[in-house]
């Protein structure tokens, strides 16, 4: 079975990155549209840069948009803690960056351990 090829709003990806951020911009939802619309931040352009000379790069600005000439790009983006490696795939158009880092871990907890309340039906002689 074929891959299904990507669209957005019926675009195709190639149509999509012969686009300018702005005509892009009209495409997207109101609140990424508005981001993109009021400018890009000064680590936001130079992330930009950084991902036309190389592959792998480092960020903070998990706020970033999408765009469509960053798709097929690895980016290491920081969740707080550390740096997590991840892909931009054509799916990834249009939504935020930290949307797919995660800032929490899912907390498990052990059994009690030595001292906790558990040993209060132990006898004390």
């Amino acid at each position: 079975m074929a891959k299904k090829e990507f669209t957005y709003r019926g675009l195709s990806l190639e149509a999509l990155q012969k686009m300018s951020i702005k005509e892009f911009a009209e495409l997207i939802p109101s609140r990424e549209r508005r981001t993109l619309l009021r400018g890009m931040t000064d680590p936001e352009k130079s992330l930009l840069r950084k991902l036309q000379k190389r592959n792998n790069v480092k960020t903070h600005a998990r706020e970033m948009v999408v765009v469509p000439q960053m798709v097929g790009k690895t980016i290491q983006l920081h969740n707080g803690k550390e740096y997590t490696a991840f892909e931009i795939t054509e799916e990834m158009v249009g939504f935020r960056l930290g949307e797919f880092v995660l800032t929490r871990k899912m907390v498990r907890h052990a059994s009690p351990g030595v001292g906790a309340s558990a040993s209060k039906s132990v006898s004390v002689k």
